[in-house]
């Protein structure tokens, strides 16, 4: 295959991947607690026999961009945002222990204290359940505190405290899932130092302007591979052209 058409096709497949990832940050411009995915280009060499300066283009996800969201104020008494770092652990769908910054909690028909997308918060003593209540409130430790259907205002029961958590961002990996584990596969220890704030939720971190730049940008990049293969299919017909001539 000529040189200059491979590397326009790897360029494109490429940029295709990074439309992807791009696409799936925009897409979750509204996710709670949501953090983009970083994508980037580089230079690779092809090796075996006959190929030492053949190259190919590689859209690869180098880390994960771990600014904070926007707080946004709800004045939901189960709104929860953390404050600086940290993370809400909950049961991942594959029953293991993640990590989010999503703090829409809720509570179930069945008592069970969950995000906003349905996942089981954990607490110190594992899943919690949450009895019914008149009022619930959560501390800025993670401390659920209820006052029990139809006891008074001074009978504040404290039902359990979240597991929050705050590990090195170099040890967290994000899975499909958009949630966060440790790189060992190991259970992060809680943390006393992470805090929370009532009546408010993260968003998601992803700026819609420089996705949509972003997004602009990588349709004209294709759109210039795209040339170069047109341009080396035509060259090689010409000279396939001249050849017969011959």
């Amino acid at each position: 295959m000529d040189t200059s058409l491979y590397v326009a096709m790897s360029g494109a497949k490429q940029i295709l991947l990074a439309q992807s990832a791009n696409s799936h940050n925009l897409a979750n411009v509204n996710t709670t607690g949501f953090k983009a995915d970083l994508s980037q280009f580089r230079s690779m060499p092809v090796y075996g026999p006959g190929h030492p300066s053949s190259v190919y283009a590689m859209a690869e996800r180098p880390g994960i961009d771990f600014d904070l969201g926007t707080v946004q104020q709800t004045g939901r008494e189960l709104d929860v945002s953390i404050s600086g770092e940290g993370w809400i652990s909950v049961a991942a769908a594959d029953g293991g222990e993640a990590y989010t910054r999503a703090g829409d909690l809720r509570v179930t028909p069945d008592g069970l204290l969950t995000t906003g997308t349905g996942l089981p918060v954990l607490g110190e003593s594992g899943l919690m359940s949450i009895p019914e209540v008149e009022k619930i409130e959560v501390g800025a430790d993670g401390t659920i505190s209820v006052i029990p259907l139809g006891a008074t205002s001074t009978e504040l029961l404290v039902v359990d405290r979240i597991k929050l958590v705050n590990p090195e961002r170099g040890e967290l990996i994000k899975g499909n899932d958009g949630l966060f584990r440790m790189k060992n596969g190991a259970e992060a220890d809680s943390s006393a130092d992470v805090s929370l704030v009532s009546g408010a939720v993260e968003g998601s971190n992803v700026s819609v302007v420089d996705a949509m730049v972003n997004m602009i940008e990588l349709s004209r990049s294709f759109e210039m591979q795209v040339k170069v293969m047109k341009t080396a299919s035509e060259n090689e017909a010409a000279s396939a052209k001249l050849m017969s001539l011959g």
